[in-house]
C-alpha cells in the first residue's frame, strides 16, 4: 500500500449539492428555500432566541433579583481552623500564614466567623471579624486585629 493508492471506502464520499444552477439539476426556481417569507430572502439572518413570532424563552421568564456590584465578598474562616494552627504552634495568625496553610489566597479579603471552638492564645490579624468570632478570641486571651 503506498499513498498514491489509497482512496476512501466505496460510498464514502459524494459531491455536494449544487443549488441554484437551473431546473435540469433538480435544484433550480426556489433552489430549496420553499416560497416567499423571511428565509427565502438573501442576507437573511435568525436573531438569537427568535421562536418563529412565539414570546421568546428570555422575555417568558420572570425577571428578579440582584446583583450588587458593590458587594465585598469574604473567604470565610472558622475559630476551629484558628485552632488547628494554634495546635501546630503558630500563635501570631495573619494573612500570611493563612496562604501559607491553604485557607486563603493572597488577593482574597478574609473574615473570621465564630464557627467551632478556640482554646489557645491566639493574635489574629484579619480584614473582618464576625462578634462571636472576635468574643471568642478575646475570651481565650488573643487579640483581634482588623486590617
Amino acid at each position: 500500500m503506498k499513498l498514491n493508492n489509497l482512496k476512501p471506502a466505496v460510498g464514502s464520499t459524494h459531491s455536494e449539492r449544487r443549488i441554484g444552477r437551473g431546473p435540469g439539476s433538480g435544484l433550480g426556481g426556489t433552489s430549496t428555500r420553499g416560497h416567499k417569507g423571511a428565509k427565502a430572502r438573501s442576507g437573511y439572518k435568525k436573531k438569537i432566541g427568535f421562536e418563529g413570532g412565539q414570546m421568546p424563552l428570555q422575555r417568558r421568564l420572570p425577571k428578579h433579583g440582584f446583583k450588587n456590584i458593590n458587594r465585598i465578598s469574604y473567604q470565610a474562616v472558622n475559630l476551629d481552623t484558628l485552632q488547628a494552627l494554634a495546635d501546630k504552634g503558630i500563635t501570631t495568625i495573619g494573612i500570611e500564614e493563612l496562604v501559607n496553610a491553604g485557607f486563603a489566597k493572597a488577593s482574597q479579603l478574609v473574615k473570621i466567623l465564630g464557627n467551632g471552638t478556640l482554646t489557645a492564645k491566639v493574635e489574629v490579624t484579619a480584614h473582618a471579624f464576625s462578634a462571636t468570632a472576635e468574643n471568642a478570641i478575646q475570651n481565650a486571651g488573643g487579640t483581634a486585629t482588623k486590617l
